[in-house]
């Protein structure tokens, strides 16, 4: 396990150094659990209370929070920000796949570039190409013609189906399916006739796909995925679907075909979203809201009713049932009242 000095971390962070220039760090950690060779990080102000029990060798501070802590200290505007870029130096993850395992299968016409690496039993089909420094591991499919471009990480058993392009320095998570055929069907006479899924899809630039998340190919233009889209696991993103830069969205989402959805959005977990519709930029989906008109005003937007006992959750259902009862009364209350006023002039 590599070690940094707080100096060179400061250094990569263009931060205020507090304390010993040689410290040493290996790793990073919660302000609970950090070891005196890993960094950690304060952004919550009401974590202030587990400073005085903290064993951080080096902890991320806001610089008016200084005086709440007497150890080594990096002085930055954005403590989260700056753990980020830190766990990313000090990863230990392990590569996806390293060198040609010999049990891969690669088509002779297949591209690969420098410094690819294709984990045991890979599959890499006619005229697909690998861009430097990727690594595709083990049990993965790259289907026909496919792309990957430079620095891709491929976790074991993805599935990337024929013409599929992905942008350079993407990851995607284990068992998840890109390019699978959109839900197509025309029906005759009661009988379901399948219509051939003809586009593909493109991803941008650092993009991340998490686990077991299916993104369908188009049907006839291409589903696209913009640069900077991060989609969490077990998510569903239907035929032509079109999302835009920087856009998050967390798992079991489900969006609907030829859906577009923005620049900067932020879609909770579990939300489902029509097809068809349009979602503007900077839009923020609540968790489990169901989405079903265009949104073209930047806000957040939300539905789905959060749990509560089962008494009351009884109750209220009990009345709900009534609404269109009540509904129709205050209706003809006002239809009176209506005549009423009008007797009266």
């Amino acid at each position: 396990m590599k070690a940094w000095t707080a100096l060179q971390l400061a250094q990569h962070l263009d931060a205020e150094l507090v304390g010993s220039e040689s410290l040493e760090i290996t790793g990073v950690g919660t302000l609970e659990r950090a070891r005196p060779d890993q960094v950690s990080f304060l952004s919550n102000p009401k974590l202030k209370h587990l400073l005085p029990a903290c064993q951080a060798g080096l902890l991320l501070l806001r610089p008016d929070d200084k005086s709440l802590w007497s150890g080594a200290a990096l002085l930055v505007a954005d403590p989260y920000v700056a753990f980020a870029k830190l766990a990313q130096l000090l990863d230990s993850t392990p590569p996806a796949a390293l060198g040609i395992h010999p049990s891969a299968q690669i088509d002779p016409s297949a591209s690969l570039g420098k410094g690819v690496s294709i984990g045991p039993y890979a599959v890499i089909s006619a005229g697909a190409v690998i861009g430097d420094n990727s690594e595709v591991g083990a049990h993965c499919f790259v289907g026909e013609s496919a792309k990957l471009g430079e620095g891709c990480r491929i976790w074991p058993n993805v599935t990337i189906y024929h013409r599929v392009e992905l942008g350079n320095h993407c990851i995607v998570h284990s068992g998840a399916t890109l390019g699978a055929d959109g839900f197509g069907f025309a029906n005759e006479g009661g009988r379901w006739l399948k219509i051939p899924q003809v586009g593909t899809v493109l991803i941008g630039d650092d993009c991340e796909i998490g686990a077991q998340t299916c993104i369908d190919r188009g049907a006839i233009e291409d589903t696209v995925i913009g640069d900077n889209v991060i989609i969490d696991n077990l998510c569903q993103i239907a035929h032509n679907v079109r999302i835009g830069d920087h856009t998050a969205i967390a798992g079991c989402t489900t969006i609907a075909g030829s859906t577009t959805i923005g620049r900067y959005c932020i879609i909770g977990g579990a939300a489902v979203i029509n097809g068809h519709i349009e979602i503007c930029d900077g839009a923020q989906i609540s968790g489990m809201a169901m989405l079903m008109k265009p949104v073209t005003e930047k806000g957040v937007y939300t539905s789905g009713i959060p749990a509560t006992t089962n008494a009351e959750w009884r109750k209220n259902t009990a009345r709900l049932r009534k609404i269109d009862q009540l509904y129709q009364r205050v209706k003809e209350l006002e239809q009176r009242l209506d005549d009423v006023l009008t007797d009266s002039n």
